[in-house]
Order: C-alpha cells, then structure tokens, then sequence
C-alpha cells in the first residue's frame, strides 16, 4: 500500500464537509468518502454506552451483523475504549474478540476514535483481509479524519433527533385539530408559528453550526500538531478559538434543547452508572475554559456510588451548573463540586465565589431567557436557557433543585435526584 503524504490527507479532509448525511444512507455515504483516503474490505461504527458498544454503521456487512447489535464490555475494556487513542490491531486483539469478529475473514484493523474535546462517544473501525496490512501513517490518517467527523456525525444525531421530535409536535397538533374543531383557526395560527420557528432552528443548524463544526474540527487537528510544530502563541491563539467556538456551540445547541423540551420529545433513558465518571467526563471537557481564568474545579465525595439514571442528561445537568459557575466566578478561584447519598437520593451541590444572586431573584433565575447577570456585569454572555433546561432535566427524573445565594458572596446550586 503506498505511503499517504500529508498533502494527500490535507487535501482530503476539506471534502468531508461535503458529506450529505440527511438520508438514510448516512453510513455508506461516510465509508464511501473514507475509501478516497484509505484502502478497506469492511468498515464499522460503533458508539458508545457506559458498559456497551452499539454497531450503528456497518459497509460490506459482515454476515453476522445487524445495525444496533449490542455488545457489553467489563473493566478490562473500559480504558482502551473510553480514551482517544486509537491502534492497529490484528484477531488476537481483545476490541476485535469483543465486537465478535475473530471468526470472520478480516485480518487486519485500524481503530480510531470518535470524540468531542475529551469524551469519546464512539470508534471507526476499517478492516482488510491481508494480515499487518495497515501501518502507523494510515492510523495517522484516519485519525485526523475522526476529529471531524466528530463533530459531523454529532451534528447529524441532533439533527435526526430533532426531526422526530418536530414530527411529534405536528402529529400532536393535528390530532387536537380533530377533537376540537371549534379551534381551527387557532390551531393554524400555531402551526404557523411552529413553522416560522422550524426554519429559524433549521437556518441556526445548518448556518451555524456546519461553518463552527469545521472551526472547532480544524482546530483540534492545529491542537494535535499532527503536521508541524506550534509556538507557545500559536497554542495559546488555537485553544482561544476552540473555546469561542465551543461556547457559541453551546448556546446554539440550548436554544434546540428548549425546543425538544418545549415539544414533549425528550425522553429519559436510563441505566446504571457510577456518578464519578459523569463528573470526571464533565470537569475533562471544561477543563480548558476554567484553565483560561485560572480556575480549579475541585470533586469531593465521601465514596462513589452507582445510580440509576439518564447518563447524557446527568452530564448536561452537571456541565450546565459547572460551566455557569465558571462563568460568573473571579479568575484565580476554586469551584467546588460535592456530591453525596443519602436515603433514596443522591446530591450534586456546585459552589463558586462569584457575583451571586440577589434572593428577589431567586424564583425568577430558572424561567427562560432570564438573564440577572446584567445587573451586574456586561461581561457574559448567554442565552438565559441554561438553567431552565437544567430544571426541566431535574425534574424529569423526578428531582428539584434549588439555589443558595447573596450579592458578592458567591451562589450554590443543589440538585436532588432520586436513586
């Protein structure tokens, strides 16, 4: 197999971009991009779950496989998995022996992962049936293809999602147009706003989001030094741009949370999991925005435990409090995240020392687009939805929470959720 340079790779990474992942052909259309880069018999991926991997794209389709096929892993998975790195491998290797492919006729794989920032969500796998086919270059290459895919294969999950949810709200409103008929005329008018509203959502997703996607996905590659070297200002320039990016991301992405919360399609899935990993995985991807104001975010607990509850939907609320608490604390500061048990609940209290919140405002802070911030500072800026959407998380899984705080003297939000 002939050696790839990296102008091959760096001109093929642009036309990922491309990609048309509205149909239902979504894998096949990834694989047959990724075949202008790499040689492969078959391809595969998967996502992940807390304890599982979930086949959701396979090319060449290996006999035995059907897509969301489920395969369980134990502790002596769990580190390769839930890290960055990738690897080639050949049969005798343990990911392939768990994905149930030590019987099949491919003799050779690469791996690479699926991540946003510091959380990995799923891997790419390419196979050939010739033994130590791949070599480190190839690896190499489809590392630096992942990092935008990434972002590309999130933006379509979302997208899908919030198409099925925007279906259940229209189907919603015709069956009421049916029972009540002496509402016609309000009906319309509301089906007229939720349109004007799906194309404002659908001008936010495909405007925004796509051109940041390649920002925060070309980024990662400069972060990497995957093909030069870069001065300490360059670093410094790249993180900042990461971090701007991440962040209109991430406003843009609440307004579509509101929206899917608005329409009743958020539905809660649960499974068993150790807290600690929810915390550890949100304090990862955080870690640079509180590093750029000298922030320590400091975990206590007594002892990890196992919970029973929405593993996604924890993170968000945690990433939400956290990520609020950065915000509005002084540089040079310490976060404190304490998490405990007790009886039939479990306790996430995030605690800064920052500007506070006069208690006037306390019952107004977790209605939508309120933003008390500026009353006192100008400095930050939101979508006045994160709390909100916090709320709404809570209270799904049957939980409350509340907030202790004073003007300049620092906030504690608590959340109390059910085991």
């Amino acid at each position: 197999m002939p050696l790839l340079s990296p102008d091959k790779i760096l001109k093929f990474l642009p036309s990922l971009f491309e990609l048309n992942l509205s149909s239902d052909k979504a894998g096949i259309e990834i694989f047959r991009k990724l075949e202008k880069l790499l040689i492969f018999d078959e391809g595969f991926i998967f996502y992940t779950n807390p304890d599982s991997l979930q086949l959701k794209y396979s090319y060449k389709k290996h006999a035995n496989y059907c897509i969301d096929k489920v395969f369980p892993f134990g502790s002596e998975h769990k580190k390769f998995i839930f890290s960055k790195d990738g690897k080639l491998c050949n049969q005798k290797d343990s990911i392939v022996k768990l994905i149930e492919l030590t019987g099949s006729r491919l003799n050779s794989f690469i791996i690479s992962k699926i991540s946003i920032k510091s959380t990995v969500f799923g891997m790419v796998i390419l196979a050939k049936r010739e033994e130590s086919y791949y070599k480190t270059e190839d690896l190499d290459a489809l590392n630096a293809a992942s990092s935008i895919l990434s972002y590309i294969i999130k933006d379509l999950e979302l997208s899908n999602v919030f198409k099925i949810q925007l279906k259940a709200l229209k189907d919603g409103i015709i069956e009421k147009n049916t029972a009540y008929k002496t509402i016609k005329e309000q009906n319309e008018k509301i089906l007229e706003a939720d349109k004007v509203k799906n194309e404002f959502l659908a001008n936010i997703s495909h405007e925004l989001r796509t051109p940041l996607n390649s920002i925060l996905g070309f980024s990662d590659i400069l972060g990497a030094q995957l093909y030069g070297n870069l001065n300490s200002k360059q670093e410094e320039y790249v993180n900042d741009i990461k971090i701007s990016a991440t962040h209109l991301l991430g406003m843009i992405n609440e307004i579509l949370d509101m929206s899917k919360i608005e329409a009743n399609a958020v539905k809660v899935v649960k499974s068993a999991f150790w807290i600690s990993r929810a915390a550890t995985e949100v304090c990862n991807i955080l870690h640079p925005l509180a590093q750029k104001k000298n922030i320590n975010i400091a975990v206590s607990m007594n002892e990890d435990f196992e919970v029973f509850a929405d593993y996604q939907k924890i993170q968000q609320i945690l990433y939400n409090l956290v990520s609020n608490a950065i915000k509005y604390s002084p540089e040079n500061d310490t976060i404190d995240i304490n998490i405990s048990s007790s009886g039939d609940v479990f306790k996430i209290a995030v605690h800064d020392n920052g500007i506070g919140i006069d208690k006037k405002y306390h019952g107004k802070i977790f209605a939508k687009f309120v933003q008390l911030d500026n009353a006192y500072t100008k400095k930050e800026s939101s979508t006045g939805l994160g709390l909100t959407i916090t709320k709404e998380l809570v209270e799904l899984h049957g939980g409350k929470i509340s907030v202790i705080s004073e003007v300049n003297n620092g906030s504690t939000f608590i959340v109390e959720i059910p085991f």
